[in-house]
């Protein structure tokens, strides 16, 4: 099974977009997926347009029945949404012991219906984001073309390298890549950030996943209120998104359903 949350303590730096998209196209190739937000802005079903009944307060605090806190967005594709309850839930949380379990402990009993969990955290370090890297073991970080990007990425990195000694996991937390974006070569900008994002990456020994391009066309899906595959299934953006989901999988050893464009050039 395929967990993973994406995460920076910067926001603005496109975490919801690839976390939406990324489980949009891995539903589309055939994976049933849960996606998670566990940001109290509720940016999710905000992003998608979706009106909410339950959350992931009525889940983790109210215990209510898992399958009635969800939202089918899409064939093979659930959203267990997040709104402002959620930071009263991580105060309510942060009372109990074996609190960073919780999520491992509450999820483990109902992942098994799901080919991939994705989990779209808050911009910031708290709990439901320690729970969110426990529970998952494998994180993605967005880096937009910016220094204070690149200062949340290492921020989240550190957080994932220092969890497992403090709690005492049994195993690492996996940074699976740090996946740059809002790419535009031919600034300068750019010329100094993913030099940056190569060093970090050598050093920590982490893959650099396929750079995403500049795009309107997230703009225009966000405006819309659509997945970005639906706003254009050609745009350069989700082409990038495609080859990053297919670097993904290798790395989580699921070849199946790679993109026609990676299929081609194999």
């Amino acid at each position: 099974m395929i967990r993973l949350t994406v995460a920076n303590q910067r926001g603005g730096v496109g975490k919801t977009t690839t976390a939406v998209t990324l489980a949009s196209l891995l539903a589309d190739r055939g994976r049933k997926v849960l996606l998670v937000d566990s940001d109290p802005q509720g940016s999710i079903h905000t992003m998608l347009g979706v009106k909410v009944k339950h959350d992931l307060y009525d889940f983790v605090i109210n215990k209510l029945i898992f399958e009635d806190c969800l939202l089918e967005v899409r064939p093979n594709l659930h959203v267990l949404p997040s709104t402002r309850r959620t930071m009263e839930a991580d105060t309510i949380l942060n009372a109990q012991t074996a609190k960073e379990f919780i999520f491992a402990n509450l999820f483990s009993q109902v992942d098994h219906a799901y080919d991939a969990v994705l989990i779209d955290v808050a911009p910031s370090i708290n709990l439901l984001q320690t729970c969110a890297m426990v529970y998952t073991q494998n994180l993605l970080v967005p880096v937009t073309m910016d220094m204070l990007s690149l200062q949340g990425a290492a921020s989240s990195l550190f957080a994932a390298q220092e969890l497992p000694g403090l709690l005492r996991l049994r195993d690492p937390i996996r940074c699976v890549g740090i996946l740059p974006m809002m790419v535009n070569r031919r600034l300068a900008i750019t010329q100094t950030i993913m030099p940056a994002i190569e060093k970090i990456c050598s050093r920590d020994r982490i893959e650099i996943l396929p750079a995403v391009r500049t795009d309107q066309t997230v703009i225009r899906a966000q405006r819309d209120r659509q997945f970005l595959v639906d706003a254009d299934p050609k745009c350069k953006a989700l082409e990038d998104y495609q080859a990053v989901l297919d670097q993904v999988l290798v790395t989580f050893g699921d070849n199946r359903g790679r993109s026609p464009e990676s299929a081609a050039s194999a």
